[in-house]
C-alpha cells in the first residue's frame, strides 16, 4: 500500500521526464513544495496511530470510534490552511531563488494540487483507522485503482492522447488531483464494512474540545518532525536549484528511487506503530518489544538489499526516467550515494514508528532537529559549496544527517521500551450523572 502511494508520484516523474528536463524539474519543484505541506498535515494525523491501536488492544470500542471521528474532523480543518499555503507557491519559490524558467510552471502545479488537499488528508485519517483494525486490503485496492487512473490521465493529459490537449507538466497536476479524490472515495467505499457503523452515528463526546486538543498536541511534534525531515530533502532540492535545472532533474531521479525503496521501511514503521500500540493497549510489554525488534530487523535488512541494487546498476535505473545522458550521468552518482545512507534511512523511520506507538513524539522531533538541521544541512552546504563537490556534496551531507538521526533514535527506542509502557490518556469524559 505504501509503495502504491509513492508510485503515483513516480508515474508523474516517468511521464513528465519524457517531455523535457525543464518540465521534469518544474514538476519536481512544484510537487516538492505541495507535498511538504501535505506531509506536515499527515504527520499531525499520525497521532491517531497510538490512540486507535491502543484502543483496539484494550478492546475499547467507544474510544476507537471517538478517535476515528476526531481524525476526520482534524483532516477537514487542516486541509484549509494547507491549500492556502499552496496558493502562495510562486512568491515563495521566487524568494528561495529557484530557476526563473521553471518557477511559473512549478507554482501552477502546486496551485492545482491544492484542490486535492482534503482528499489526501481524509485518506490519511481513514487509513489510520483501518490499519489499526488490521484491515489493509481496502487500502491496497484503493491505491491500486488510483494508480491506474493516474497513469491513464497522465498519458492522456501530459502528451495529449485521445483528443485531449497536450498539457505537459500541468496535465500531471490534474491527474494527481483526480486520482487522489478517487483513491479516498474508493477507500471509504471498500472500508465501509469496518468503518461505516463507527462513522454513521456522530458521537457527541468525539467533538469535545479538550480531547481534540490533546490529540493535536500529541500530533504537533509529529507534524513538525515530518516538516523538518521532509524539509531537509526540500532544502537540498532548493540548493540543487542553485546549481541548475539539470542538477535538479538528476536529484529528482535519484530521490524518486531512494524514496521507492524507503516505502518498505515506511510501511514497516506504520506496522510497528500498530503492533507496538496493540501490545501497550492489552498490557503486553514483552509483545510490544518483540514487535519493535522485528520491525527494525526487517527495515534495516530491506534497505541493505536496496543499497546493493543501487550500487550495482545506477545508470540503467536512471535511464528509466530520462533519455538525456548528461542527466543520467549526474543521477548515477547520486544513486550510488543513496546506497550508502539507505540502511540508516530505514532504521530511523522504523524507530519513529515505534516511538509514536508509545506516545513519544516530542523527543524524536528534537532528535530530528539535531541530526538533520544542526548536522546534515550544514554538512551538505560545506561539502557542496565549501569543498566544491556540488550535487554529490549535497547528498553526502544528507548521509551525515541520516546517520546521526538513526543512531539517536535507536538509543531513544532502547531507553523508552526498557521503561514502563502505559496506555495514553486522551479522553475527557464527564462524571457519571454529570
Amino acid at each position: 500500500g505504501q509503495a502504491g502511494l509513492f508510485a503515483m508520484g513516480l508515474t508523474d516523474t516517468l511521464m513528465v521526464g519524457r517531455v523535457s528536463p525543464e518540465a521534469l524539474a518544474a514538476v519536481a519543484l512544484g510537487s516538492l513544495y505541495s507535498f511538504m505541506i501535505l506531509a506536515t498535515g499527515r504527520g499531525l494525523l499520525q497521532a491517531l496511530d497510538p490512540v486507535l491501536s491502543q484502543a483496539v488492544g484494550a478492546g475499547d470500542e467507544p474510544a476507537f470510534r471517538r478517535g476515528l471521528q476526531r481524525g476526520l474532523l482534524l483532516a477537514a480543518v487542516l486541509s484549509v490552511p494547507a491549500a492556502l499555503i499552496m496558493l502562495a507557491a510562486e512568491p515563495a519559490l521566487e524568494l528561495l531563488r529557484q530557476p526563473a524558467e521553471i518557477v511559473p510552471t512549478a507554482a501552477r502545479y502546486a496551485l492545482v494540487t491544492a484542490l486535492g488537499a482534503p482528499a489526501f488528508l481524509g485518506f490519511t485519517a481513514l487509513r489510520q483507522g483501518l490499519q489499526a483494525l488490521h484491515s489493509v486490503r481496502p487500502v491496497v485496492l484503493a491505491v491500486l485503482i488510483a494508480n491506474l487512473v493516474n497513469a491513464l490521465l497522465n498519458w492522456l493529459l501530459v502528451f495529449g492522447h485521445g483528443g485531449f490537449p497536450e498539457m505537459g507538466a500541468m496535465g500531471s497536476a490534474w491527474a494527481t488531483v483526480a486520482s487522489r479524490w478517487i483513491m479516498t472515495l474508493c477507500l471509504a467505499a471498500f472500508g465501509w464494512r469496518e468503518l461505516g457503523e463507527r462513522l454513521r452515528t456522530r458521537d457527541p463526546l468525539a467533538w469535545r474540545l479538550r480531547p481534540i486538543l490533546r490529540v493535536a498536541a500529541l500530533g504537533a511534534p509529529l507534524a513538525l518532525q515530518h516538516f523538518l525531515e521532509f524539509g531537509t530533502f526540500a532544502a537540498v532540492s532548493l540548493f540543487m536549484g542553485w546549481l541548475g535545472h539539470r542538477e535538479l532533474a538528476a536529484h529528482q531521479i535519484a530521490l524518486q528511487l531512494a524514496s521507492l525503496a524507503f516505502m518498505a521501511p515506511m510501511g514497516l514503521s506504520a506496522a510497528a506503530s500498530v503492533r507496538v500500540g496493540l501490545g501497550v493497549g492489552r498490557g503486553d510489554p514483552p509483545g510490544a518489544r518483540r514487535a519493535a525488534a522485528i520491525a527494525l530487523a526487517c527495515g534495516g535488512g530491506f534497505m541493505a538489499i536496496s543499497g546493493l541494487v543501487f550500487t550495482t546498476v545506477p545508470s540503467p535505473l536512471a535511464r528509466l526516467f530520462t533519455p538525456d545522458m548528461a542527466t543520467v550521468a549526474a543521477a548515477a552518482w547520486l544513486i550510488r550515494i543513496a546506497a550508502i545512507f539507505a540502511v540508516f534511512d530505514g532504521l530511523q523511520v522504523v524507530g519513529i514508528g515505534i516511538l509514536r506507538a508509545v506516545g513519544d513524539t516530542r523527543v524524536p522531533m528534537l532528535l530530528n532537529v539535531v541530526g538533520f538541521w544542526l548536522l546534515g544541512i550544514p554538512a551538505s552546504l560545506f561539502f557542496a559549496f565549501g569543498l566544491g563537490l556540488e550535487a554529490e556534496g549535497l547528498w553526502l551531507g544528507l548521509t551525515v544527517g541520516l546517520f546521526a538521526v538513526a543512531v539517536l533514535l535507536l538509543l531513544r527506542v532502547r531507553r523508552r521500551l526498557a521503561g514502563d509502557l502505559r496506555r495514553l490518556e486522551i479522553e475527557d469524559l464527564p462524571a457519571p450523572g454529570g
